[in-house]
């Protein structure tokens, strides 16, 4: 059984990490499907093949929309979630 010496220390810790956390979690800016939809427009302006564009620009869009019903996005290798739905 811990001594109350060992239970303050860990309340303090405790109290000292969650108030590191909500400090990071306060000073990031959220990630936002626009943003995220500007940066897959920005892959598909660096195809060679002119052709393809097109149909990348298109799949950009689709991702866009699934973004802002699930406030996650998928660029085909990773899915994360989380963002802003605008």
């Amino acid at each position: 059984m811990a001594s109350a010496k060992h239970k303050n220390v860990f309340a303090v810790a405790a109290v000292a990490g969650l108030g590191l956390l909500c400090s990071q979690t306060a000073l990031a800016q959220p990630m936002k499907c626009s943003g995220e939809q500007k940066v897959c427009i920005a892959s598909c302006s660096k195809i060679p093949n002119s052709e393809s564009i097109s149909a990348c620009i298109t799949n950009c869009g689709a991702r866009q929309a699934m973004c802002v019903r699930t406030g996650c996005w998928d660029n085909g290798t990773n899915r994360y979630c989380g963002l802003a739905r605008q």
